[in-house]
């Protein structure tokens, strides 16, 4: 995501150089609010307040998609093809650039399936009937070496499988706001800071 947001943005910044700020402030904010959208996509639903303001049609049209990125991705196809009619841009500047948005595209394709593909029922059965059948038995297998002390080397040993266990469970869901979870918020602020760095000189 942090590649293709800036090959967009450099590929843009030399097909419209001569194009007012106007478009380029455009283009930063539509691609702006496609990262923080995704990243709440991801989550449990878009947070407007994290949305740049771009005009009353946007707004409403972000509010009546229930898929907001793939809205935006949209927009930017329009806005691009916009350009393109205006002879702004050329048309083989109009095909470099489809390409990077078709890449967002596929971004949100692989995040979904990512966040959508669960660990298989019967690993995670399978594993929980193993954790429950070792811990069992294992009492019964270490109390004439330890006596009394197997209860404690018992207790530790469900301690480390049921934590991997629970690890296991953990990762089903990289996108969220845990401590172990991928760091989405920063680099939602690191892209929209380096599209603006490329777009608004």
């Amino acid at each position: 995501m942090v590649n293709t947001c800036r090959n967009f943005a450099n590929k843009l910044d030399a097909s419209i150089d001569g194009i007012d700020k106007e478009e380029r402030i455009l283009f930063f904010k539509l691609y702006s609010n496609f990262v923080f959208a995704l990243k709440e996509h991801l989550r449990e639903g878009v947070i407007m307040e994290e949305m740049e303001a771009i005009d009353e049609a946007f707004q409403k049209g972000l509010l009546s998609h229930d898929h907001k990125p793939n809205y935006i991705a949209n927009q930017i196809f329009h806005h691009l093809n916009r350009l393109y009619r205006k002879k702004k841009i050329t048309g083989d500047q109009l095909i470099i650039m489809d390409q990077e948005v078709r890449e967002l595209l596929d971004i949100i394709g692989a995040c979904e399936r990512i966040k959508n593909t669960p660990i298989p029922y019967s690993y995670n059965l399978f594993l929980k009937k193993f954790i429950f059948i070792y811990i069992t038995t294992l009492p019964l297998a270490i109390v004439d070496f330890y006596g009394y002390w197997s209860t404690l080397v018992t207790s530790i040993m469900f301690y480390i499988l049921a934590s991997t266990e629970f690890i296991a469970e953990e990762i089903e869901d990289p996108f969220g706001r845990d401590d172990n979870d991928l760091p989405t918020d920063d680099l939602s602020v690191k892209i929209k800071a380096n599209i603006k760095e490329i777009l608004i000189k």
